[in-house]
């Protein structure tokens, strides 16, 4: 027993002074693989398929062979990378190509370990079609080893395989479909692009963003915008610098605002800088570094830009009423070309003998069955576009009969013009306002108000007001005080033989033929126009003062307002209706001006409220002297295009894209007008 032990014993020394390390290596084996072995002994008798059909076997010994190939092969997959190395470093001759019988012959001693060889069995049913497999695992019994394992038999029926063919067609059926879906899909995005790629404007290709325009110019005015910076923070500091007795910073920043204000000068962009704003900015900046070091307190700062923004505010203001003024003075101004062809042809005028002063086929002007028009103007040139664009576009012109009125001072000018230029065919003829006795302030409430002192003090004597841009201007212009803009009211009265007339302003073209007008049934309304209530600002409430009870018990304050500018007039019902009266009582009621302000479209919507017919929107389109975004199929469908606002064709203020409609009609080569520097 002794000498057992100690043979034991010696042994085992000399395992461990021969530098061996092979029973660690066995050891780790039986640690990690002892589980593995049990999972090959129960359950590594499945045979793989191919296409779902049995891979018939051989002799047992084969069998046991494919077992230990892919034992071996689940083993190499799962011993770590070190453990592999610390087997065929301690063991002699070993290379890596040796390493899988030698994982072979350990796992058989791991079996032996275990108690029991265990063999599984493979019983192969082969038929001549090969559907089924009988696979039976039988459990030897170990020595010591009472453990019985009952492993069911796995058999794969007709019907199984019927129900495992359903299941690969739907799964092939289902990928299709998921292939031609997504096919679809590609087809859809690529239409879809294709279609985008239409509307991308050419001009942009290229570059590095079509939506993004400030990346053709980065930065273009960065250098503007510092400098402005750098002087308004100057400016504050300038403020508190003075305050605090600083003189020499504030004579520093003195020199340098105005040194950056004259290098900066008009410039907009970078590149219309000074080249010495460079040099201006890392100057100032210096400055602003010191004054920021002595100078700078949250409190006082913020003090000071509110008080500048203050300032700023108030200016701007006052700017505004200047510039509100000053458009409309340009508005109201003729032209000094218009104001040269106006003279010259006055004095041509009165240089002529009084027989050639009469214009032809005077008869016709009295004539009920003809198409007559009034029109009343002191600009020649517009007044020449209405009559030309008129005749051009009538289809039969010798029908068609003009009344102009104007006043004293362009009544030569105006005949002059049109004896010069006859309107072929149609019949025209030109009066003197002045000349309408009638027409006094003793039967007019605008002349008799004219007459008050208040009055004149109102629209002749405010040059303060003028100075300071304060008041609404637009109403204190005098010219709606002229009898040119208040005649309107007494058509029965100027032309006593007629039934129908349509009026015209002086700001309008015509495009089409107006003879249709004359046969629209105004339904035993007086006035025919087309209505302007489209948009908030077009209703009674705009332009009548509903603060008033007077005006707020007789008017809807939603009531549609209509266009003054093409106007067709029903006399035997304005007769009937006594128009001019009515207007004659709420003109006197207004006296000052506490119902509407001055005008002609204020009285006229109480005047003939509930009495206008509304027409077509085609006869008549507005807006082309203060709307930029009038659709242009809008305005080449219309029958008459107003220039109604302050932007008149005839003015440099006039909108460009709506010019061309209104000089279509001016001859510029006539020898007036070159003579007067007129050009389109």
């Amino acid at each position: 027993m002794a000498m057992r032990r100690g043979s034991s014993g010696a042994g085992l020394h000399r395992n461990r002074g021969g530098g061996s390390r092979l029973p660690v290596a066995l050891l780790v084996l039986f640690t990690v693989f002892v589980p593995f072995v049990v999972f090959v002994h129960r359950g590594l008798h499945l045979i793989p398929t191919i296409d779902g059909n049995e891979i018939p076997l051989g002799s047992s010994r084969q069998n046991m062979d494919w077992r230990e190939r892919l034992a071996v092969q689940h083993v190499k997959s799962l011993l770590p990378k070190e453990v592999i190395d610390v087997i065929v470093a301690n063991t002699p001759d070993m290379d890596p190509l040796s390493l899988d019988s030698f994982i072979k012959s350990n796992l058989s001693a791991s079996w032996k370990i275990i108690g029991s060889e265990t063999m599984p069995e493979i019983y192969v049913t082969s038929e001549s079609n090969k559907k089924s497999v009988n696979i039976k695992q039988v459990t030897a019994k170990g020595r010591g080893s009472n453990l019985s394992d009952d492993h069911s038999q796995l058999i794969d029926t007709p019907a199984k395989q019927a129900r495992r063919k359903l299941r690969d067609k739907r799964l092939e059926k289902r990928t299709a479909e998921l292939v031609q879906r997504d096919d679809e899909a590609i087809v859809k995005l690529e239409n879809a692009a294709i279609e985008h790629s239409k509307y991308v404007d050419t001009a942009y290709l290229g570059k590095y963003s079509i939506w993004k325009k400030e990346n053709e110019n980065d930065n273009s005015d960065s250098t503007v915008r510092l400098m402005r910076d750098q002087i308004i923070m100057a400016k504050v500091y300038l403020s508190i610098a003075k305050a605090k007795n600083k003189l020499d910073l504030h004579q520093a920043l003195q020199i340098r605002i105005k040194a950056t204000q004259h290098s900066l000068g008009e410039a907009t962009t970078d590149a219309d800088l000074h080249h010495s704003a460079a040099g201006n900015i890392k100057s100032m900046g210096e400055v602003l570094s010191k004054a920021r070091e002595h100078l700078y307190d949250c409190k006082t700062v913020t003090g000071t830009l509110r008080a500048m923004l203050q300032t700023a505010d108030e200016q701007v203001r006052s700017l505004k009423k200047q510039s509100t003024f000053l458009s409309q003075l340009a508005a109201k101004t003729l032209p000094n070309g218009i104001h040269c062809l106006s003279l010259r042809l006055t004095i041509d005028y009165y240089l002529l003998p009084p027989e050639k002063r009469v214009f032809p086929k005077t008869e016709n002007l009295e004539k009920p069955n003809l198409y007559h028009y009034a029109l009343f103007s002191d600009n020649v040139l517009a007044a020449s576009v209405v009559v030309n664009s008129t005749i051009l576009n009538a289809k039969d012109p010798s029908k068609h009969v003009f009344h102009l009125v104007t006043d004293k001072l362009n009544f030569g000018a105006m005949k002059m013009w049109f004896l010069l230029n006859p309107p072929g065919k149609a019949t025209i003829n030109v009066e003197n306002v002045d000349e309408f006795k009638w027409l006094n302030s003793s039967y007019c409430p605008v002349l008799k108000q004219l007459e008050s002192a208040a009055m004149k003090e109102y629209y002749y004597h405010h040059t303060s007001a003028l100075a300071t841009g304060s008041g609404n201007l637009k109403y204190r212009n005098p010219k709606y005080l002229s009898m040119l803009n208040h005649l309107r009211f007494y058509l029965p009265e100027v032309y006593p033989k007629l039934d129908k007339i349509l009026f015209l302003d002086d700001d309008i073209v015509v495009q089409k033929d107006l003879t249709l007008l004359w046969s629209v049934d105004l339904r035993g309304k007086v006035n025919g126009a087309v209505e302007t209530c489209g948009e908030s600002f077009h209703r009674f409430d705009k332009y009548l003062n509903f603060s008033n009870p007077l005006i707020a018990k007789n008017f809807d304050p939603n009531a549609c307002g209509w266009a003054y500018g093409m106007n067709i007039f029903d006399l035997k019902e304005w007769k009937t209706k006594n128009i001019t009266g009515i207007y004659h009582r709420w003109q006197s009621q207004n006296e000052e001006r506490v119902l509407w302000k001055l005008g002609t479209l204020p009285p006229g919507l109480i005047t003939f409220y509930r009495l206008t017919h509304p027409l077509e929107k085609s006869w008549h389109v507005l807006g082309l002297g203060y709307n930029p975004s009038i659709d242009r199929s809008e305005i080449e469908k219309a029958a008459v295009v107003h220039y109604n606002g302050n932007m008149k064709p005839w003015l440099e203020l006039a909108m460009t894209k709506y010019r061309s409609y209104w000089t279509k009609y001016i001859k510029y080569d006539h020898p007036y007008l070159r003579n007067c520097n007129l050009r389109e």
